[in-house]
């Protein structure tokens, strides 16, 4: 039993996050992802900062189990690797700067002209044609020109997310084109030429915003840890601790009422009888929930809401993450090797397969770790591996 896909070769010219992440999505399924990297440093996103050894927290979590490879785009005989490197490859991925692929040879087109099986997949900020063609986008850019900005963060304040959700959605949709790409090879023989944008990436993710925006003629209100449209369903204090609890219809407020707080009037009162009507009155409904749930410790409160049959769940810290009793329960962390000769806790990929088995341990490489075997791999002899590394 093999992973599903052993024996694909994905060359990446990528950095920061977006394609790096849906490079070790295609790692994870058993690709061998050869990332190439420029000599100096390498991707920027390696000194994020000092949390993985000798590497970013960033680049420690979506570039474990691929090979690094430094080579110097600039030089010719750089170039020429890089594009003997692309011609063993079956899937070429890119996020470099607007232009830059086209400049190198490396577009789809140019590249598919001679190898019409090859799969590209290019994701750029805007894409091709309108006022914002060629210019530079990042996460926190993109969070904010969608309106991503404008409905996050609690009362007058506005917030970028906590994690790069235009990254993260970016290479997920990078992930998925691939694959498909892959099935379509797979059936027809031919390759393809994907581009993607980072911009229409999150734009899909914003879809329900914009439609509940445009058919009630309200933006969803900011409102922190609660959510903008269903009450009560959001984090409360209680007496030595906290609760994030979801009622998402009338039969759930109906036991919150009857079984939780133990008052059935509250139910039908005029303020809270149904879910616009909880909206309307949400800082009315959170003190009276505040009050009850005041003289209740986290374990009673928790077994009230079981009883109730009522979603909820402890308020956690991303620092004890790795130690979630169902995490460790179901042993979903393991320690993965960093650059610096240390370890840390990394999550196993959340499908369980019958297919394949889990992938293998996988290091987050070194800046040109593997530049000597994928030179080697192709042909170089070591005077020329020499001349190339400098």
């Amino acid at each position: 039993m093999s992973a599903p896909l052993t024996g694909i070769r994905v060359v990446s010219f990528d950095h920061a996050v977006s394609v790096p992440y849906a490079g070790r999505l295609l790692a994870d399924l058993g690709a061998d992802v050869v990332k190439v990297e420029r000599p100096g440093g390498g991707d920027f996103a390696r000194g994020y900062d000092a949390a993985c050894g000798e590497v970013s927290s960033y680049f420690a979590w979506i570039n474990r189990g691929k090979r690094s490879v430094v080579l110097d785009l600039k030089s010719a005989e750089g170039l020429e690797a890089a594009h003997k490197l692309v011609d063993t490859a079956d899937v070429m991925l890119a996020n470099l700067a607007p232009g830059a692929t086209a400049r190198l040879g490396l577009d789809g087109d140019a590249l598919r002209g001679r190898r019409p099986e090859l799969i590209t997949c290019e994701l750029t900020g805007y894409g091709e044609g309108g006022p914002s063609a060629g210019r530079k986008a990042y996460d926190a850019l993109i969070q904010s020109e969608t309106g991503l900005l404008e409905i996050t963060g609690d009362g007058p304040v506005t917030a970028r997310t906590g994690i790069s959700t235009a990254d993260i959605a970016a290479g997920v949709q990078v992930h998925a084109a691939v694959l498909a790409a892959l099935f379509h090879r797979e059936r027809t023989g031919e390759g393809a030429t994907l581009k993607l944008t980072l911009l229409e990436a999150l734009a899909e993710w914003m879809h329900q915003p914009m439609l509940y925006t445009l058919g009630t003629g309200r933006t969803p209100a900011r409102s922190g840890g609660h959510h903008a449209s269903i009450a009560p369903y959001g984090p409360f204090a209680c007496a030595d601790g906290a609760v994030h609890l979801a009622v998402q219809n009338q039969r759930e407020w109906l036991r919150l009422c009857t079984t939780v707080l133990d008052d059935e009037t509250i139910a039908v009162d005029e303020r809270f009888a149904t879910i616009p009507a909880r909206l309307e009155h949400r800082e009315e409904l959170h003190s009276l929930l505040h009050e009850v749930f005041a003289s209740l410790t986290q374990d009673r409160l928790g077994a009230l809401l079981d009883e109730a049959d009522i979603a909820w769940s402890v308020v956690g810290r991303v620092g004890e993450l790795p130690q979630h009793p169902q995490l460790v329960a179901r042993e979903r962390f393991v320690p993965v090797a960093v650059p610096g000769g240390t370890t840390v806790p990394m999550a196993v990929p959340p499908v369980d397969s019958s297919a394949w088995p889990p992938p293998p341990d996988a290091a987050v490489p070194a800046l040109g770790a593997n530049t000597r075997e994928v030179l080697e791999e192709l042909g170089y002899s070591p005077a020329e591996i020499a001349t190339l590394t400098g």
